[in-house]
């Protein structure tokens, strides 16, 4: 995954002397931004670097008109295959703030390192949540591309899609831009108020909508919703695992296809930025149909051009959740 990276790497040394440094901070930085940068005042604006669609999000809602913030992995890729290029690592060395999930994005602690700025404030968004540990089952392989807990389990990374959990990483990026910018300290708190507010009403929703459905486990295509599912008091029966581009054995379809049948599961759930081949199988198999349960790791050009937001998919899937839970 990272056999790009180190050329990329070396090429923007050779290129830019914005990459000439010899120090390194992969913690978040306790200097403010107007020692990191002279040229920051209050009237200019930070200049904040985030990885995929959550963390965007997340951060453009509690930046407001305070910061520009620049998303570094496009729309329609997908995040755990993506590398940084050398135009990214250039963005990411100037940056003011650095906002990351952690372990979606196995590149970053790499890329910080070679980007070296011991003044950049880094926000790992999910440091202090208690990670979920994938099951057996999906473990196999997944060692690249997740960070391990302690006896060699695989940690879930997605956490931005619990409305709960996305609260706590929505309090610590408002703190990380915070301490790079402390004059706007009161604005990034009032934002970050306001979108939490709103990812209250989102979790009140699951709760209601979810409450008397008539069947508690859905199949999905890859292992995207444990955290919600635990939250809600559903079950995910993913087809592959943590990572969306794994190949499920034939003995896990096996397995998936007699647990359809045998719980007379009639919708099976793929998403946007990864063939839909294997749940569109699953799904002939058991004469079952297919809708979209979005895990939110990036935006198509569909979504896009229906204006839709974290919010709004996610009610969205809400709505695809009741639906077939209900059947």
């Amino acid at each position: 995954m990272y056999k790009t990276w180190i050329k990329q790497s070396a090429l923007l040394t050779a290129l830019s002397a914005v990459l000439l440094s010899g120090c390194t901070s992969n913690s978040t930085s306790t200097t403010a931004v107007s020692t990191l940068n002279p040229e920051v005042t209050g009237t200019s604006k930070l200049k904040v670097v985030t990885t995929f669609y959550p963390m965007y999000e997340f951060t453009k809602q509690v930046a407001g008109d305070y910061a520009d913030v620049i998303g570094l992995i496009p729309a329609g890729a997908e995040p755990h295959d993506w590398e940084p290029s050398a135009k990214d690592m250039a963005q990411l060395k100037t940056a003011n703030v650095f906002v990351y999930n952690g372990i979606v994005e196995g590149w970053a602690k790499k890329a910080l390192e070679s980007a070296a700025n011991d003044k950049r404030v880094v926000v790992e968004a999910s440091k202090g949540i208690q990670l979920m540990e994938g099951l057996a089952e999906e473990e196999e392989g997944e060692a690249h591309d997740h960070e391990e807990a302690d006896g060699g389990k695989i940690l879930d990374p997605h956490v931005w899609l619990d409305p709960v959990l996305a609260q706590q990483e929505v309090i610590a990026i408002q703190a990380g831009l915070a301490q790079a910018d402390p004059a706007h300290k009161a604005d990034y708190q009032k934002n970050a108020d306001a979108f939490i507010a709103k990812l209250k009403k989102l979790d009140e929703a699951y709760k209601s909508e979810l409450k008397d459905v008539k069947h508690k486990e859905f199949v999905t295509q890859h292992a995207a919703f444990g955290y919600l599912a635990k939250d809600y008091g559903l079950k995910q029966i993913p087809i592959a695992g943590l990572s969306p581009e794994e190949e499920p054995s034939l003995e896990k379809m096996a397995n998936v296809v007699k647990f359809a049948k045998e719980n007379q599961v009639k919708t099976i759930f793929f998403e946007t930025l990864v063939d839909p081949k294997i749940a569109t199988t699953i799904a002939k198999e058991i004469g079952a149909k297919t809708d979209v349960l979005n895990p939110l790791e990036g935006l198509t050009d569909e979504d896009k051009k229906n204006n839709l937001d974290y919010i709004g998919i996610m009610e969205n899937n809400l709505k695809a959740l009741k639906k077939a839970l209900n059947e």
